[in-house]
């Protein structure tokens, strides 16, 4: 798994590729909670190019989401494929994470 980032405007955009699974989760927690913890307040995932995401890749999801709205911050993630719009809805991830249909409107939700 490969981690893109760009900026839009006051929002970290991170593109991950491949899968979040019981290898990959370690990373991507690391670096999505670095973020937050280096004071990012605007995070965007962009999910586009994500084929799959474990229960670890969800906790991490959840863990940075909580980071950011304890600071007042935004979290949001955007471009689902079905696969992984499946597991978020069979575990209620829907409800709890902000989901846009693609990252322009993610953004204008996020500014």
């Amino acid at each position: 798994m490969e981690i893109s980032e760009t900026r839009s405007g006051r929002t970290l955009v991170l593109l991950p590729n491949g899968r979040i699974d019981a290898a990959t989760a370690p990373l991507f927690h690391q670096r999505l909670l670095r973020s937050v913890d280096d004071g990012e307040t605007s995070v965007l995932l962009d999910l586009m190019q994500l084929d799959y995401i474990s229960s670890a890749g969800l906790r991490s999801l959840l863990t940075a989401a909580k980071r950011l709205q304890a600071g007042d911050g935004r979290f949001a993630v955007c471009s689902l494929s079905h696969n992984v719009r499946e597991v978020f809805e069979v575990s209620g991830f829907d409800t709890i994470i902000e989901i846009h249909p693609d990252r322009a409107a993610a953004l204008m939700s996020l500014t």
